[in-house]
Formats: C-alpha cells, structure tokens, sequence
C-alpha cells in the first residue's frame, strides 16, 4: 500500500460549492480505477474548523502501477490544469484497518501528521503507531498508516461515520470515496 495526498490551499474567499460541484460531477471517475485503494476527496473551509480553505484528496493505493498511471496520466493533469501543480505527499504504507463502523459512508476525516523523534528507535516507534491503528472507537470506519522515512514524518488517516473529533489531526469533510479496491488492501501491519 502507497498512501499520497496534495492539497490545494484556496483563497480565503474561494467559493467552496466550486469544488463540491467538482467532485460531484468528477469523483465518480475514480470509482474502478485499477491499482487504487481508496481516495477519499477530502475539502475543509475556512471559518469552519479550519483556518484556510483547501481541497485535500488523500489516496491509498494497492499498487505502485496505479498510483504512477494517475500521477502521469489526465486524472492529475486536470488538477494541473485548474489549480497549478501541487505537491504531492507520498508515504509508504504501514498499516490499515477497518473501524468498528467500516459498513458505514465516511462524512469527515482526520490526517494527522507526526514527525518520528530523534533518539526513539524508528522500529519501536512505527511498531507502537501500528497498533494504535486497531482503532475501535465508535464512529471508525478505517485507519491507515504511512511513513516517509526522507523526512520521518508519520501520517496517520482516519475516516470517520459522523463528526471527527477536534483532537485527531487535521479535519475535514469526506465528499466522496472511490474506493474501488478498498477490500483489497491488506489489513493489519504491512512488514
């Protein structure tokens, strides 16, 4: 598993119905692309939790193929096209697993990001992150767990039935999941 978000900060008084219009229209694109996981079209406004207004897919892939024929293929050329290249936070997967409300549409989400100390042992660190992810407050629907070890930074997502919690990260709200391969994607610890 490959986790990857961008996100497209947007000016404060951006008309946020742009981009929920977009993903109406556009989100159901994604809905059987090969190699995806899932991608959740995350968006948050300012004012309303969030201090900017920005929209924030974030995608978990079952296979580098599939990631690398979205990224070099009309998917992304299209967010190219309307709101500039951005950048592209890559992870490599660690964990996932399903909630206790996995059954349930996701309605927000969390994305934590955690840097891992210096002078923890990585190992023991990621290991304790990873059974963190056996998430069984109510309200999961799933958790997955990723680490760019160039920058040893943590990322951690969580997609929730309902509101997120103020504590869990950065908030959003979840506007459409493709999840096409989503039953695919190994559970538990990725080593």
């Amino acid at each position: 598993m490959h986790a990857m978000q961008y996100e497209t900060t947007l000016p404060a008084d951006y008309d946020m119905e742009i981009i929920r219009k977009r993903v109406a229209t556009r989100g159901h694109l994604l809905d059987d692309f090969p190699g995806l996981g899932l991608k959740a079209y995350l968006m948050r406004e300012r004012g309303a939790g969030s201090p900017v207004n920005s929209y924030a897919p974030f995608y978990l892939w079952a296979t580098a193929e599939g990631m690398n024929s979205f990224l070099w293929g009309p998917g992304f050329q299209g967010i190219v096209d309307d709101f500039g290249r951005p950048r592209v936070r890559h992870w490599m997967g660690l964990a996932h697993g399903e909630g206790p409300a996995s059954a349930a549409t996701p309605t927000a989400a969390t994305v934590r990001r955690t840097p891992v100390p210096d002078g923890v042992a990585p190992g023991r660190f990621v290991a304790d992150a990873v059974a963190d992810t056996e998430d069984t407050q109510s309200g999961v629907v799933l958790c997955a767990l990723g680490i760019d070890p160039s920058r040893w930074e943590l990322v951690r997502l969580t997609l929730w039935a309902g509101p997120a919690p103020a504590d869990g990260g950065d908030r959003f709200e979840v506007l459409h999941l493709s999840a096409p391969g989503r039953a695919g994607l190994l559970s538990g610890r990725h080593w």
